[in-house]
């Protein structure tokens, strides 16, 4: 009998552990809602060109400023849009670091797509919220609206009375 209990238990626990890797967790992200439609300002050592692809590299202490949001990064590829005529997304990867006040977000790779103002960050995301943090494996955080989504082992820890 006391095999069947272990049996039992055993399933329970691997259930309960995998539904708890397919959970989300949603947040705010950032007090002021971003503008895609503003400038976006870049800063780095080193910029490369590829006028064949119409994609251009920064690399080296990147800072991409737009309106209130900062994203840096060791490396930032820009891939502008069929015509050229604008930025369609960016790519960020190495010590990615994601500002949008008063919360910060760091992860291992990062693409904003500039007109739906969406960030994707991937890899040991974590996100700070005053004195609280989150971690999971991806966080796809909406800068217009101002909100968060982090997915993939999600863990928080929450400070009381911080926020």
């Amino acid at each position: 009998m006391s095999y069947f209990r272990l049996a039992s238990l055993c399933c329970a626990l691997l259930i309960g552990a995998t539904s708890a890797i397919g959970q989300e967790t949603q947040v705010a992200f950032g007090a002021v809602k971003a503008d895609p439609s503003l400038p976006v300002e870049v800063t780095s050592e080193t910029l490369n060109v590829n006028q064949e692809d119409g994609s251009a590299e920064f690399l080296g202490n990147v800072i991409v400023i737009q309106g209130e949001m900062r994203l840096s990064a060791e490396r930032v590829l820009v891939i502008y849009n069929a015509d050229r005529s604008g930025i369609e997304r960016m790519e960020a990867t190495q010590d990615v670091v994601l500002v949008s006040p008063p919360d910060a977000a760091e992860g291992d790779w990062a693409e904003y797509t500039i007109d739906s103002g969406v960030i994707v960050m991937k890899g040991n995301v974590l996100l700070t919220q005053g004195p609280s943090t989150i971690s999971g494996d991806q966080m796809n955080a909406n800068l217009t609206t101002g909100t968060a989504t982090m997915t993939g082992n999600v863990k928080t820890i929450l400070q009381p009375g911080g926020n």
